[in-house]
């Protein structure tokens, strides 16, 4: 099978703020590092991480403390010294402190970077906001910030992309020479203000990438059945895919995921259906362009 039939699949293992209280999200560098080991064994050659504040009680809430941080890394490694790490760094506001510090101590191989602004929104079914309406602020500004530090710390970066007008952008951050390399891009689908995830929408947003980019969905939100079947028509389409329990808390026979492993699984099993096999460490290092640290 040619590395153009292999899928690079990336693993979101635990998320912003889901309660650790309320549902099976790991949260301790053991519990990570047992969660990364399962998923890469079901296919998973990147993880997608957050990091969890290690105080007894907070678990619930982000941390960018270098010493948990890098706690959790260690664990990971430890277990699975050649999973590829890709560093979440979504912050509200313009202290971007926490994010840099993380990436300029631990320089993983990739990292997230919000590539545009989002008016954060959801409704309940009564009308009312499920929160307080929020600005995900990310100004081309405090993009270039980020990209200046993961040039310099030679991090490939991974574009978060939420609307169409943001997959747009990532074109005009590379003519503007923001950033080097070829694009890495991730469309965002399934938040309520943002993209859905609707998998008619593809082919468009493929068409809209810049040229030799690189490309998988994020499927989040509601409707079971729209997000495994956004991942389908992504495989069919030639992207890559991502799932974990950030994502999603169920499996496309609707029963609940208890852990990322399983969710792996059953995205690897849709892969093979549509005949793609997940690539080896070793293959998405080659396919994303990554030289091993």
């Amino acid at each position: 099978m040619s590395t153009q039939d292999k899928v690079v699949v990336t693993c979101a293992l635990t998320g912003l703020l889901t309660d650790p209280a309320k549902f099976n999200v790991p949260v301790t560098p053991e519990e990570m590092a047992a969660a990364a080991e399962e998923s890469h064994n079901a296919g998973a050659s990147v993880l997608h991480c957050h990091f969890r504040d290690q105080r007894e009680g907070l678990g619930a809430f982000p941390t960018w403390d270098l010493d948990s941080v890098g706690s959790i890394l260690a664990a990971i490694k430890q277990r699975v010294p050649d999973i590829i790490i890709c560093m979440s760094t979504g912050v509200l506001g313009d202290d971007i402190s926490g994010p840099v510090g993380c990436l300029e101590a631990f320089k993983p191989e990739l990292a997230a970077c919000n590539a545009g602004s989002l008016n954060y929104l959801k409704i309940r079914k009564d009308g009312n906001w499920a929160w307080p309406p929020a600005l995900f602020d990310n100004p081309v500004e405090k993009v270039k910030k980020f990209l200046d530090v993961m040039t310099a710390n030679n991090i490939i970066p991974e574009f978060e992309c939420f609307d169409t007008g943001i997959v747009r952008s990532v074109g005009m951050y590379k003519a503007n020479s923001m950033f080097a390399g070829d694009p890495h891009l991730s469309f965002v689908m399934g938040v309520d203000s943002g993209m859905p995830a609707n998998p008619d929408l593809l082919p468009i947003l493929k068409a809209e990438l810049p040229a030799d980019s690189h490309w998988q969905v994020i499927a989040t939100g509601p409707g079971r059945d729209k997000i495994w079947n956004l991942h389908r028509r992504c495989l069919e389409l030639g992207g890559d895919v991502r799932t974990g329990l950030e994502d999603t808390f169920y499996l496309p026979d609707g029963q609940r995921a208890t852990t990322n492993g399983v969710l792996i699984e059953a995205l690897v099993n849709i892969a093979r259906d549509v005949g793609r096999e997940p690539a080896t460490t070793t293959e998405a290092r080659d396919i994303l362009g990554i030289q091993k640290k």
